[in-house]
């Protein structure tokens, strides 16, 4: 159960690699999480990302995942939820893509929308479900200002971003009333091995802002969180922007 500071003391991660998922997961283990479990394509770095969580004192374990074999889930995840309760599930994995290659290979561009969307459907009704049986918790989904408004320069990301920010949402929706909490947050640019050599985009962030946010939006329980707040603000002027207008924007 949730400690008495609202901070979970049990923690599922679908995308045990992510470094904004392991950046929040050092983060709770310093407030009192105690059992970690790492979902993943078993791998060295999985099992390094699981070392390096367990130096810090909590019991760690790793569990095989594929977001791309949707009919594992029920298994894979109810193997989690079948050892105890888990206070929060961060639902972490994604890919970015390259655009111009999805565009000349549509089989890669659907790659994209099946991890980013379709795979997070599955695993996130199933985790919602665990959830629900036991009669608590919180399922964080990790969106992308990129699923506000398609741009040029990356629309099948952002696409495959928007569809999973829709589910997440009316997921969240479903589930109100119910002693489960759903929170969307949205980061901008985050420096990352997934960004690695792309040109900055302004407002950029860090895995470790990204999971001081997400503390923050559990202690509130809030429902959408922007990181940094101000893309709040910046994006709602864009979403609205005359399309016109908007393609001549450099971005």
């Amino acid at each position: 159960m949730k400690d008495a500071f609202g901070m979970p003391q049990s923690l599922l991660v679908l995308g045990g690699t992510s470094e904004i998922a392991l950046a929040t997961a050092r983060r709770l283990i310093a407030r009192r999480t105690r059992t970690v479990w790492l979902a993943g394509r078993p791998s060295p770095a999985l099992d390094q990302a699981a070392a390096q969580l367990r130096a810090l004192g909590p019991d760690v374990h790793t569990v095989p995942f594929d977001a791309l074999d949707p009919e594992s889930h029920e298994t894979a995840l109810g193997k989690v939820f079948a050892d105890g309760d888990v206070d929060l599930v961060l639902l972490a994995f994604g890919i970015l893509g390259d655009q111009a290659t999805d565009e000349r290979e549509p089989v890669s561009a659907v790659r994209v929308a099946q991890t980013n969307y379709t795979g997070a459907v599955s695993a996130g009704l199933v985790s919602a479900r665990a959830l629900q049986a036991q009669g608590h918790g919180s399922l964080v989904v990790l969106s992308s200002v990129a699923g506000e408004r398609a741009r040029r320069s990356n629309f099948i990301y952002g696409s495959s971003k928007a569809g999973l920010d829709a589910f997440a949402q009316g997921l969240g929706d479903a589930l109100h009333g119910t002693g489960v909490h759903v929170m969307v947050v949205r980061p901008g640019f985050v420096r990352s091995r997934m960004t690695q050599g792309l040109p900055e985009a302004p407002m950029a962030t860090t895995p470790e802002a990204v999971a001081t946010a997400i503390e923050v939006g559990l202690r509130r329980r809030a429902e959408v969180v922007w990181v940094p707040g101000a893309l709040r603000v910046v994006m709602s002027a864009l979403r609205h922007a005359p399309r016109s207008v908007f393609r001549r924007l450099p971005m």
